[in-house]
């Protein structure tokens, strides 16, 4: 048989703490009646209170839930654990697939960018994404991105460091939503087209930014690079893995520029990021007969990848397939943790998360 009465949870009704206990009553829309809203009305100041108060608490709420899904929110999204646990099929005990928006959330990387041995690691996964993993993202990942996107931004303006990298990622970025942006409305992306073309003039905001900067020269005028011996020059210059920092240190002083131009640097250099077949391949002969190290590298670099070194790395746990960043806890059952982990490339996390 059923049920005729009145459902106390029906629309209309809210409950309402008095000097006598809770008291529900109806809107007068609401077409029941248990108490009426004017007597209410007409009680004490104290009764009042407690109605605009717990109807300044539901607005409060509500808005609080908005500005966490929002576009502007500047937080990335919350996980107690900093580790993911990385599964390929539904099992019993869980359902779907680990996705890469997913670890995305979960990966503490805005407080990695604020690490020099991971800061790399984080813009080469930025860099990445931006290619091709973008529409792979959820929504709410895809604000994580844009807001960790703005943090690194702001730290290369304040440290003044790392200027042309980030430059790259965000031109990266920008040509990758010219692309989709166009594909809208095949469901590329997820949002609004507005709320995408507001995210693109951003990301111009923040070219211009890049170009305007001002590096400063330190008051500091104690020993300079060039007071060092030539052999110490050497070595620090040999520390620097890209050789577009090797010209533009040699722009700084003459001495430099005559340095920069040293075979042997430009040839440890090659031999550093590209193999001796792809070497062979690309040979160039100076007019002297010899063999140019420094236009073989710019060569090299416009047909190969080169080799790419971070201080620190995510890790992934082959025993329990944990996904975490090296000395991070998680609950791995191997009797000897540290001998089970393998370093992850930002290609490798990418690849990790297509089945």
């Amino acid at each position: 048989m059923p049920f005729l009465g009145q459902d106390w949870r029906s629309p209309g009704q809210s409950w309402v703490k008095t000097a006598d206990g809770w008291t529900r009553f109806l809107d007068e829309k609401s077409g029941g009646f248990v108490g009426d809203i004017s007597s209410f009305c007409k009680r004490d100041d104290h009764n009042k209170e407690n109605l605009f108060n717990s109807i300044n608490y539901d607005v409060a709420a509500k808005k609080r839930k908005k500005d966490l899904l929002n576009n502007k929110a500047k937080t990335q999204y919350f996980h107690q654990e900093k580790w993911i646990y990385v599964h390929k099929g539904s099992t019993k005990e869980r359902h779907g697939y680990c996705t890469l928006g997913e670890a995305f959330n979960r990966l503490d990387f805005s407080s990695a960018i604020l690490d020099s041995r991971r800061f790399n690691y984080v813009v080469r996964l930025l860099e990445l994404i931006a290619k091709s993993q973008l529409t792979s993202l959820s929504g709410i990942a895809q604000k994580n991105y844009m807001n960790i996107l703005e943090k690194v931004v702001q730290k290369v303006l304040e440290d003044q460091q790392n200027i042309r990298l980030i430059r790259e990622l965000l031109q990266t970025l920008y040509t990758s939503l010219c692309t989709l942006v166009q594909r809208v409305g095949k469901s590329v992306l997820v949002g609004n087209i507005n709320m995408w073309v507001h995210r693109m003039e951003s990301i111009l905001h923040w070219q211009q930014q890049l170009n305007n900067i001002q590096i400063t020269r330190p008051a500091f005028k104690g020993t300079t690079l060039t007071d060092l011996p030539l052999c110490l020059q050497l070595n620090i210059m040999q520390r620097l893995s890209d050789g577009r920092d090797l010209v533009s240190l040699g722009q700084v002083a003459p001495d430099l520029q005559v340095l920069s131009e040293d075979r042997l640097l430009w040839k440890k250099l090659c031999q550093y990021h590209f193999t001796d077949r792809q070497i062979r391949k690309r040979l160039i002969l100076s007019d002297k007969g010899q063999l140019d190290w420094k236009k073989m590298y710019f060569k090299l670099i416009r047909c190969y990848p080169r080799k790419e070194q971070y201080g620190d790395t995510l890790q992934l746990c082959r025993h329990c397939h944990i996904l975490s960043w090296k000395g991070t806890d998680h609950p791995c059952t191997a009797n000897n943790p540290e001998t089970c982990s393998t370093s992850l490339s930002p290609q490798e996390f990418i690849n990790l998360f297509r089945f």
